[in-house]
């Protein structure tokens, strides 16, 4: 069962439209990258790890600005599904009868359980306020200051208002950083 979403993003053409399905528990991951790699037309999606996804907002984002580099003939990739993860990661060295997993509803509760906050600090330099840098002089930004996070708060996966806002906060950071190497 597929619970596939459409979507219309403002300032884009009316007939373009965003399909998006989220699946946990895939089974086929490998076949469905062996066909991506293989260049199956009849696999033209852009498959995104969700541990990478901080929210809807997230990805819609870079679904909007891949778009929008397609329609003004700016795509970095082959084509806009390959824009969109280039548009996802910071390193820059779905379809029910051929995925075999879990459908899921896409929403921002969803996706904050496959979301891997370290990964998404990793991928955009970003550094935890209590955390030490390793070198003296730290290329990541600063989440949130250390004296108003909880010292008990872990994992921005809780429910905690103060887990809520660091979400915000690197929501906000990681959509900053997207627009500004959209910008160049």
């Amino acid at each position: 069962m597929s619970l596939l979403q459409s979507f219309k993003l403002d300032h884009l053409p009316e007939d373009f439209a965003v399909h998006i399905a989220l699946y946990q528990n895939v089974r086929n991951a490998a076949f469905l990258q062996q066909q991506l790699l293989q260049g199956n037309t009849d696999f033209e999606y852009a498959f995104i790890d969700a541990s990478a996804i901080l929210s809807s907002t997230h990805l819609l984002a870079a679904i909007f600005r891949a778009a929008n580099d397609k329609f003004n003939d700016r795509l970095k990739s082959k084509n806009v599904h390959a824009e969109m993860v280039f548009c996802l990661s910071m390193n820059n060295n779905h379809l029910s009868e051929s995925i075999q997993g879990d459908a899921v509803p896409f929403n921002d509760a969803e996706i904050s359980h496959f979301t891997d906050i370290g990964k998404v600090r990793k991928a955009y330099k970003l550094v935890d306020a209590g955390e030490q840098p390793r070198r003296q002089k730290s290329k990541g930004l600063r989440l949130r200051d250390a004296q108003s996070q909880d010292k008990n708060v872990n994992s921005v996966h809780g429910d905690s208002s103060c887990a809520k806002a660091e979400r915000r906060d690197l929501e906000i950071m990681v959509l900053g950083l997207m627009a500004l190497r959209g910008a160049t």
